[in-house]
Parts: structure tokens; sequence; C-alpha cells
């Protein structure tokens, strides 16, 4: 098996051979720039290339993998370039939303609940994503959730090529339990003050020390 899956089981075959790539890809059992080779992986899933080809596919339109006419498919290596274009849209929006989250009475329990789920870097990098989905998923407004969503495997690519240089998972776990805390007492505008600083401090970090743009 590629990695060890914590969660429900995928509902079919092509489902899991996506998540099982992605996984890999997200907690560093595929590094970045490795190549990923349609019949390697298909061996090592038990599976057909069919379902390899599909998952590497709608993996390069999430922004996890590269595709290249002559070098083929390969994970993708986290830039400062890539760092600032996810990290702009967030800060546009995910402070928004979870300031109209707070002011909705929205249910942050599974907020919460993230916030303990850091046994290793892996859970810890699952619970980060969780974490910041439930604080903007009661936002009323499903087209900013969507949008929102399709940038979750590539903030967590970020996040892990950030940590993997620096390990701040401490001090921002701090800052999240201050987040959660104002946006479960309804302060909606403290809390989103909250987390633009919080998301716009690590996106400058990281934005430091990746390399500018890598081709």
């Amino acid at each position: 098996m590629m990695y060890d899956r914590i969660g429900a089981l995928p509902a079919s075959r092509t489902d899991f051979v996506l998540e099982s790539i992605k996984e890999a890809i997200l907690y560093g059992k595929l590094k970045p720039g490795q190549a990923l080779v349609e019949t390697d992986l298909a061996a090592t899933l038990n599976v057909s290339k069919t379902p390899v080809r599909e998952a590497l596919k709608t993996l390069a339109g999430s922004g996890l993998v590269v595709m290249s006419p002559y070098k083929g498919a390969a994970v993708r290596t986290v830039d400062a370039e890539m760092a600032r274009s996810v990290y702009d849209v967030r800060l546009l929006l995910e402070p928004e939303a979870l300031r109209r989250a707070a002011a909705l009475g929205a249910d942050f329990a599974e907020a919460r609940s993230a916030l303990d789920d850091t046994e290793d870097l892996a859970r810890r990098n699952r619970a980060n994503r969780r974490f910041h989905r439930a604080l903007y998923a009661g936002c009323g407004n499903p087209l900013m959730v969507q949008i929102l969503d399709g940038l979750r495997d590539q903030t967590a690519l970020i996040t892990a090529a950030g940590w993997g240089v620096s390990p701040t998972w401490e001090a921002e776990d701090a800052e999240h339990r201050a987040i959660l805390v104002a946006a479960e007492e309804g302060f909606g505008d403290a809390a989103a003050d909250l987390l633009r600083r919080h998301v716009q401090t690590f996106a400058d970090r990281v934005a430091e020390e990746l390399p500018d743009v890598v081709r």
C-alpha cells in the first residue's frame, strides 16, 4: 500500500487510485518533482493503468501534478509564485467567509475536533485542511465554498512544503485556537481579522523560503 488510509474507504477503484496518489503526494510518499510512471503506480496499487491515467489527469486539474507531452506526469514542485497566487485568493475570500459563518451562528464543532488531530505530520496536515474548511463551510454562499474547496489540495501541498523547511505548527495551533474562540463567540469581525493575519503570516514566510519559480 502506498500509504495508510485514515477515514472512509473510497467508493470505487478509480476513487481509490485517486485518493491513494493524492495522499501520497500531500504527505510526502511521492516527492515534489518525482516522475509519476503509470505502470509503476498501477503495479503498486494493484490496478490497471486506466484508473491511474484518469487519476493523474484529475490531479493535474487540481494543481498537484504537472503533465508534459515529453516528460509525462510528475508531482508538482511548490515555488513562491504558486504560493503567492493561492494565498492571494484565500486572503480575499476565506476571512470574509468566516465572518459570514460566525454572523450566521454556524456550527464550528468540526473545527474544534480538528484541533486535536495532531498525532503525526500527516494527520496534522489533514487536520489543518479540516480546520480551515470548517471555518468557511457555514458562510451561506455555496459558490464561495466551492472556490475555497478548489484550493484545498494546493494549500495542503504548500503547507507541507512550508513545514518541511520550518515546522511552525505549534505557533499556528495557538493562532487556530484564538480564531476559533472568536468565531464560536460570534465575533465575526475579530475572527476574520485573526484569520487574515494567520494566513498572511504563513504566506509571507513560505514565499520567502521557497524558490521564486520552478519550471
